[in-house]
């Protein structure tokens, strides 16, 4: 005989609705993000829900880093929190904020409701790897905190806590029915399957249904996919929030299981890829208040694509693109650039620096004389090229208050394939997380949704086109090769002989790893850019500049 399913009233008297407010915080903005948090609990009051949460550090926004070290930031944050108390009547608030205690510093959650913290938390586990470094600012909490909404008891959690045993069963000894988690997880590539099994992980050990709460949004180079979510106590996914966007997202509870509800679909990877470096790149110009961007635009893939992703994140009006041939510029890099240009909209110029490299030729002939033009040791006329365009992009920079995008990519940048204070001077490295390989496959799929890059510009072999007939591989392997031994070396910390074994030749790995080595002075130079990788060239790679240890079997 078949079973039935119980349609629940939503009268019952163990029903509720309890929403997450996915918010795109401004680290600093108390003020805003206060006025953010109103919004969105006023908003769930007025669609039934009893209890609203938010992400980790919503009110300071995440991460803080040394704000967190002025008295005065504890101040403005510890009299925001009372000012916003007052304004919370009719719903309960779940609020993340750093909280000063006696002179220790907590990572903290506080419960709010009826104009007055009631309750608040300490986060237990403080993460100090890849791009965490909050040991360094924060205590450890030890203690559990579960409060009571309409008859169902809530634990709370923030972030790190889950990802080892001991928090999340000391809200269940505590009498937790649900467990809140509050994140500020940052995007990297595929990491929602990650999360995903390490809730249920926990839903396993402790039977407790799991909200995961997650923030949003660009914050220098780190990106926060959103992707809030539910599971039952089964460890069933029950509702999935959207990627990449603010929202308010309600579940329904009965009896303390989240009822089935929204799920949004997750995109494709690239997809996943290409919105997380939109999303960096308007949230670093609107929120540091540029009033728009401009680059070198070569008629090279890398140029194309962080095109692409400007005009997608800020609109065309925000874009400036400038050509900037030399005597070395073939005539389809010129042809190519235009294109592109005018198939996204944007404002184009073209100046050509020919005589502004042969003016500093000139002025360095008596220093220079005698010596050979350029070697693979000496690249004095190349890098004059590249250092004239950074020049001169600065110099618009100057005058049009907008900030330069470098196009560099990750690849590049690992193996010094690049000029300080030509192509590396900017502001913002859109692509310093993405390898030339994932470069192709952006644009591909970029061309997909509506095609503004040139077949010729994907086509073409790479060249930084310094001098007559060049391409990249004249000095480097193969990207598909630089690529993986890239990803071996510098994201999965491979030995050389590990490398090797991978069916790379023993002359490749050692050049690609000795060209890793000694560029550390030049990453250490570049411009902050996006991370998307489980590893990029910022906060989670800390290599001395000086240092004589060089890699061995």
């Amino acid at each position: 005989m078949g079973r039935t399913m119980e349609i629940l009233s939503p009268h019952h008297e163990t029903y509720m609705k309890i929403a997450v407010a996915q918010i795109n915080c401004i680290v600093g903005d108390l003020t805003g993000n206060a006025k953010k948090i109103i919004a969105f609990a006023n908003s769930a009051k007025d669609k039934g829900a009893v209890l609203v949460v938010t992400p980790e550090l919503a009110l300071s926004g995440y991460p803080p880093e040394d704000l967190l070290l002025r008295e005065g930031f504890h101040l403005a944050c510890k009299n925001m929190l009372a000012s916003l108390a007052t304004k919370i009547s009719g719903i309960t608030l779940l609020v993340g904020h750093p909280r000063l205690v006696d002179g220790a510093i907590y990572n903290a959650a506080s419960v709010i409701r009826d104009g007055k913290v009631i309750d608040a938390y300490h986060k237990n586990r403080l993460p100090n790897y890849t791009v965490f470094d909050e040991q360094r600012y924060f205590e450890a909490g030890i203690n559990p905190c579960v409060f009571d909404v309409a008859g169902t008891k809530f634990g709370i959690n923030i972030c790190a806590d889950v990802w080892e045993k001991g928090a999340v069963a000391r809200a269940k000894e505590a009498g937790a029915d649900v467990l809140l988690v509050m994140n500020a997880s940052p995007y990297h590539m595929d990491k929602q399957a990650t999360r995903y099994q390490l809730i249920r992980q926990r839903i396993s050990e402790t039977g407790m249904a799991i909200v995961y709460i997650n923030l949003v949004g660009g914050q220098d180079e780190l990106v926060f996919d959103g992707l809030s979510f539910a599971m039952n106590s089964q460890g069933e996914l029950t509702h999935q929030f959207g990627e990449f966007t603010e929202e308010l997202g309600l579940i329904e509870f009965q009896d303390g299981i989240p009822l089935p509800g929204e799920i949004e679909p997750r995109p494709a990877s690239q997809a996943s890829i290409y919105r997380a470096l939109c999303l960096g790149v308007k949230d670093y110009v609107v929120k540091n208040e540029f009033p728009g961007v401009l680059l070198g635009l070569s008629g090279g893939v890398d140029s194309a694509l962080t095109l692409a992703i400007a005009v997608d994140a800020l609109g065309a009006n925000k874009v400036r693109a400038v050509m900037m041939p030399s005597q070395y510029t073939v005539d389809m890099s010129r042809e190519d650039a235009r294109s592109m240009a005018e198939a996204l909209c944007v404002s184009y110029s073209e100046i050509a620096i020919k005589s502004l490299f042969e003016g500093f030729l000139s002025t360095l002939t008596a220093e220079v004389k005698g010596l050979p033009l350029t070697t693979n040791s000496d690249n004095m006329e190349e890098n004059l090229q590249a250092r004239i365009r950074g020049m001169l992009l600065m110099a618009l920079s100057n005058k049009y208050g907008s900030i330069v995008l470098t196009t560099g990519n990750k690849s590049e940048m690992a193996v010094g394939y690049c000029t300080l204070y030509g192509d590396m001077a900017g502001g913002f490295a859109v692509l310093k997380d993405i390898s030339k390989t994932m470069v192709y496959q952006l644009c591909h799929y970029r061309n997909s949704l509506g095609k503004v890059i040139p077949d010729r510009i994907i086509q073409r072999a790479p060249s930084a086109e310094l001098r007559h007939n060049q391409t990249d591989q004249d000095s480097l392997p193969p990207y598909d090769v630089l690529d993986a031994i890239i990803e071996a070396y510098m994201e999965r910390d491979l030995s050389l002989h590990e490398i090797i074994r991978m069916n790379f030749t023993e002359n490749d790995v050692r050049r690609v790893v000795h060209l890793i080595q000694v560029s550390e002075y030049k990453r250490r130079q570049s411009p902050v850019g996006i991370r998307i990788t489980q590893r990029g060239f910022g906060k989670d790679w800390r290599y001395p500049i000086t240092s004589k240890y060089r890699d061995e079997f």
